[in-house]
This record gives structure tokens, sequence and C-alpha cells, in this order.
């Protein structure tokens, strides 16, 4: 049986991990941290929900749960317009992921899976690509014993605070999806409950043995096979 916790589970991947972590049976506890009380459908004698509004407390709680998560999973992150500037943005997206991260290693946590992005660099002249970059960088240097990359090009699913572009690439991308059986949007977009069964996927293959590698850069295509393809045969009904 296997302990996580997860930060970001409000957020579009983030929340449908959450919702796998509490479904599966191989998983035994489900630690959240969250600054507001989490709407969870079906209550959970798993879930240890840690509710703390000042996130920087987050490193201290998540070191004092019990049992230590073996895995951590991070959705956590923001947009620009959000966090009303990109210093806000990096503080969330950066500052607040390392914190929880190093607080998890130091408590004996063994696997790390963030989601990321796909095309990001630390030299982009993009700013949300080279803070990308730099929050896989720093992830790398807390070294973990595997650390799991899910780098999905577009988020398909629906986003309150989505601008206009973004609103028209994911009506594409659901169009094509639908029209060609995922042919031509597989390789660009991936659906955001897909990309949480392909970062809970490779967390718990991680714990099993089965990493390519002490960092699994988990790709477009690795994201549509391990949580589209794969999980389909690993947890069919029997």
């Amino acid at each position: 049986m296997t302990s996580a916790a997860i930060v970001g589970s409000t957020g579009q991947v983030g929340s449908h991990i959450l919702s796998l972590l509490l479904e599966l049976p191989n998983i035994s506890s489900v630690t959240a941290l969250a600054r507001r009380p989490l709407q969870v459908e079906d209550a959970s004698h798993k879930l240890n929900a840690l509710v703390e509004p000042d996130s920087s407390q987050w490193g201290t709680k998540l070191r004092a749960a019990r049992p230590t998560p073996q895995i951590l999973f991070s959705g956590l992150g923001t947009t620009r317009a959000q966090a009303k500037g990109l210093e806000n943005q990096r503080k969330i997206d950066f500052d607040l992921n390392m914190e929880v991260a190093k607080a998890a290693k130091e408590s004996g946590t063994e696997v790390y899976v963030l989601i990321s992005s796909a095309f990001v660099s630390t030299s982009s002249m993009i700013p949300y690509s080279r803070l990308k970059a730099e929050i896989e960088e720093a992830a790398k240097a807390l070294d973990f014993k595997h650390l799991v990359l899910v780098k999905p090009g577009l988020i398909v699913g629906d986003r309150s605070e989505a601008g206009v572009a973004e609103v028209a690439l994911r009506t594409v991308a659901k169009f094509t999806g639908k029209l060609t059986g995922g042919a031509l949007k597989n390789f660009w977009a991936q659906d955001k409950d897909v990309i949480a069964k392909a970062a809970v996927s490779a967390g718990m293959k991680c714990l099993e043995g089965q990493a390519p590698g002490k960092v699994w850069l988990v790709e477009q295509a690795d994201i549509v096979r391990l949580g589209q393809t794969e999980w389909k045969k690993e947890h069919a009904p029997k």
C-alpha cells in the first residue's frame, strides 16, 4: 500500500490526480495541502486534508504529516494574470513548489511527480517557458530517488480564466480529438484527466522499480501511452 501527498489539488490536473488517488485501492492515505477546504464529492477515510491559508506553513505541515508520503504530486501553478504579475507567479510556481518539495525530501519521500510543460528552456525568451524550466532544474537538484516531470502540451479542459486564444485552441483540440479519435490532437494537446492518469501511473511505476531512470521525462506521447492506452488495459474491469 502506498501513501501519497499532493499540492495543487484544486487545479485542472491536480483535482483529477486527487480523485484518482482516493479511488485507487493500492493508495492507503492521501495528504492534501490546500488554502481552502477541498470540495471532494465522496469524502474518503484516506484523505488527510491539511487546510492552511498561510502557504508558508505548508512545508512545516507536510513534515509533521503521518504517514510520511512515499510520493509527492504537484499540480501547483498559476498564471501571471491570476497572480497579478510575474514576480507573484514565481512565488507560487517556483518558491512554494520547491519549499514543499524540499520538506517532502527531508521527510523521506522517495518520488516527486511534478506537472510541468512541454517545450521549456532556461534560455527561452518567453517568461512562462523559462520559469517552468527553472522549476525543473531546481527539482532535479533536490535529488529525490525518482523525479517525474510530466510535460503536457495544451491542457484540454475548462478553465474559467482562460483567454480568448486559449479557449479557441482548446475548442480546436476538442473538435479534432472527437473527429479523429485523438490522432490529430494527442501530439500537441492532452485531456486533463489523461495527464492526471499518466502522472499517477508514472509515480507508482517508480515505486515499483519500473522507472526508466532517476529522472523520468514524461513527454506528450508518453502521457497518452501511460494515461490512456496502458491505463485502460491496467484498470479495465475484471
